[in-house]
């Protein structure tokens, strides 16, 4: 299922605010249950261009409808999300 407008709307509001030792995404199965969810460091990315950058922590979009995953920067065939955090 592809992210909407709406969804990135409410990650824009989720990681904009977000403390960086916080957890911004403690209810992310709740609010987008459709969507993964990877969590990692900033560094793990290595040369990778977020979809998003905020204080603490980067965003991509991952396309997994292959059956390899795939960063991409088009939300209409994510899958799912990687937030990294910076340290």
């Amino acid at each position: 299922m592809a992210m909407t407008e709406n969804d990135l709307a409410q990650l824009e509001v989720l990681l904009g605010s977000a403390e960086v030792d916080g957890n911004p995404l403690a209810d992310f199965r709740q609010r987008f249950p459709s969507l993964s969810l990877t969590r990692c460091d900033a560094s793990d990315m290595g040369g990778d261009e977020p979809f998003r950058t905020y204080p603490g922590f980067n965003l991509y979009l991952v396309d997994g409808s292959n059956h390899c995953w795939r960063i991409t920067g088009d939300p209409a065939v994510a899958t799912g999300i990687i937030v990294a955090q910076h340290r």
